[in-house]
C-alpha cells in the first residue's frame, strides 16, 4: 500500500511489540498511558495518524479488563485521529473461552469482546491460536488467526525425542495433537478426563493405539491457565511409564499456583510462546519461551502491503 504504517503497543506485552518492530526495521511509536487514582484510563496517541496504516498490539491477558479496556481506547484515539485504517493486533485474545452456552442464562462473551471491538472502529484483526476458530465468525470484519505450530514443531525436531507420541490432554485438543504428530512423525494418544467443576479436572485413563512406556511424550494444549488439566495428563503418562515429557503450550496464561504446579510435575521441558508477558517470578528453569514476532511480523507486512497471508496458516487440520 502507498501509505505509511506506524506500529502502536498497549502495556500488556511491550516486549513483543519491539520485537515485531525490530522485524519490521521500524520504530515503536509513541503511546502516554495514565491512570487516575480510580482506576481510570487515560489513553494519548503521541503521534500523528492521519492517513497512516495503524497496527496496535494488545494481549487481553491478565489483568484482562484493563488491558481490554486500553485496547478499545487506544483503537478510539487512532480513529478519531483519522487513521486510514486501524488493524489490532491480539497475541492472546481474552474471554475466548466463553464462546458458547453452556448452560441458561449466560452470555457469549467472545461475542460481546467482537462486537465492543467493532464498535469502536476496527477493521482488520490478527490474532493466534483463538481457543475456538468460530470466533472468526462474531465478527464482521476480516480476521486472521495465526498459529505458532511451525516455529513450535522446528523446536521440537531440534530435540530428538526418543519414539515420540503426542498426546491431547482432552478430546478438545484432538485436531491439534494430530496435526503436530503428523509433522513430527510420532504416535498420538488423548487423555480422557472429567471436569467436576471450572479449572478443576480429574484424569480418567489415556486413551490410542500406542503404548507410551519408554516414549517421549508431548503434551500440547492451546493454554495453561491452573496447569490442572495438563499436569493431571502428565501424572496419567508416568503412571504408564513414560520416558520424559515435554509440556507445549501457545498461551502461557498461568493464573493462581500454575508455575507451581508445573514445577512439580517435573516435566522434562516446558515450550511455550510470548504471546503473553509472563512474569520473571513465574518463569521456571525448564522454560523455553519462543518468540512470535517473526511470525507476527511477517503477517503484518504483508497486511499493509496487500500480500497473501494464506501461506502463514499452516495448521490444516486434515485427517
Amino acid at each position: 500500500m502507498n501509505i505509511p504504517m506506524k506500529l502502536f503497543s498497549g502495556s500488556s506485552n511491550r516486549v513483543l511489540a519491539q520485537e515485531i518492530a525490530e522485524y519490521l526495521g521500524i520504530e515503536l511509536s509513541e503511546t502516554e498511558l495514565r491512570k487516575f487514582k480510580d482506576g481510570e484510563i487515560s489513553i494519548k496517541i503521541g503521534e500523528n495518524v492521519r492517513g497512516v496504516d495503524t497496527f496496535i498490539v494488545q494481549s487481553t491477558s491478565f489483568p484482562a479488563n484493563d488491558n481490554l479496556m486500553e485496547l478499545l481506547l487506544m483503537v478510539d484515539a487512532a480513529m478519531r485521529a483519522s487513521a486510514q485504517r486501524i488493524t489490532i493486533v491480539i497475541p492472546y485474545y481474552g474471554y475466548a473461552r466463553q464462546d458458547r452456552k453452556v448452560e441458561p442464562r449466560v452470555p457469549i462473551s467472545a461475542k460481546v469482546v467482537a462486537n465492543l471491538l467493532q464498535s469502536v472502529g476496527v477493521d482488520r484483526v490478527l490474532t493466534m491460536e483463538l481457543h475456538s476458530d468460530q470466533i472468526q465468525g462474531f465478527f464482521d470484519i476480516p480476521v486472521d488467526n495465526l498459529f505458532g505450530s511451525p516455529l513450535m514443531i522446528d523446536y521440537l525436531k531440534s530435540l530428538n525425542l526418543h519414539e515420540p507420541t503426542v498426546v491431547s490432554p482432552d478430546t478438545g485438543g484432538t485436531e491439534r495433537a494430530r496435526f503436530l504428530a503428523k509433522n513430527l512423525n510420532a504416535e498420538l494418544a488423548i487423555v480422557d478426563k472429567r471436569r467436576p467443576v471450572a479449572n478443576e479436572s480429574e484424569v480418567m485413563n489415556v486413551i490410542g493405539e500406542v503404548n507410551v512406556k519408554g516414549h517421549d511424550c508431548i503434551l500440547i494444549d492451546d493454554m495453561i491457565d491452573t496447569a490442572g488439566s495438563i499436569t493431571g495428563a502428565a501424572r496419567a503418562l508416568r503412571d504408564l511409564n513414560a520416558r520424559d515429557i515435554y509440556c507445549v503450550s501457545t498461551h502461557a496464561v498461568l493464573s493462581d499456583t500454575a508455575s507451581e504446579r508445573l514445577k512439580k510435575a517435573d516435566f522434562k521441558e516446558i515450550v511455550v510462546t510470548n504471546t503473553i508477558a509472563i512474569p520473571e517470578e513465574k518463569v521456571l528453569p525448564n522454560m523455553t519461551i519462543l518468540s512470535m514476532a517473526p511470525l507476527f511480523g511477517e503477517a503484518i507486512r504483508r497486511i499493509h502491503n496487500g500480500e497473501s497471508v494464506s501461506s502463514l496458516f499452516i495448521k490444516s487440520f486434515d485427517n
